[in-house]
C-alpha cells in the first residue's frame, strides 16, 4: 500500500496523478487500467479538494485478487465549493460520478466523526469487448 499526503489546493490533483502513475508503473499495470486508475484517483482528488475540508489522503493498494483499491480521505464536508468549482462553468463539471460508474467495479463513501473515506476498486487489468 501507498499513501500521501496532500495540500489541500487544486494543484494537488496533478501531484496525486503523478504520485498515482509512478506506483502503477512500479507494480506493471497495463497502460489502459492505468489510465483508469488515474482518471478515478483524479476525480476522488478533486472532489475532496473542492467539496471537503482538509486533510486529504490518497492510499493506492493493489490486492491480490487483481484489483486496485483507491481511497481518498478528507476532513468532511465544507460549507464552500472549492476555487475550481465556483469559477467554472456549470457544463465544466459533475461528470464525476459517470467516470465512477463506468470504471470502478464499486465505489462509496464512509463517513466518521473526524471526516469522510471515499473509495472505489479498479481492475488492474481492462477487459477488451470481443
Amino acid at each position: 500500500m501507498r499513501s500521501w499526503a496532500l495540500p489541500h489546493r487544486s494543484r494537488s490533483v496533478g501531484a496525486a496523478r503523478d504520485l498515482a502513475r509512478s506506483a502503477v508503473e512500479e507494480w506493471g499495470l497495463p497502460a489502459d487500467a492505468a489510465d483508469h486508475v488515474l482518471l478515478v484517483v483524479s476525480e476522488l482528488v478533486t472532489n475532496a479538494v473542492e467539496h471537503a475540508t482538509p486533510p486529504v489522503v490518497l492510499h493506492l493498494d493493489l490486492l491480490g485478487d487483481g484489483v486496485m483499491h483507491i481511497r481518498v480521505d478528507d476532513g468532511g464536508r465544507s460549507a464552500e465549493e472549492g476555487e475550481w468549482t465556483s469559477s467554472c462553468a456549470p457544463d465544466e463539471h459533475g461528470r464525476g460520478q459517470h467516470i465512477l460508474d463506468v470504471l470502478t467495479l464499486d465505489h462509496g463513501t464512509h463517513d466518521c466523526r473526524h471526516g469522510a473515506t471515499h473509495w472505489a476498486r479498479v481492475p488492474a487489468a481492462v477487459q477488451q469487448c470481443t
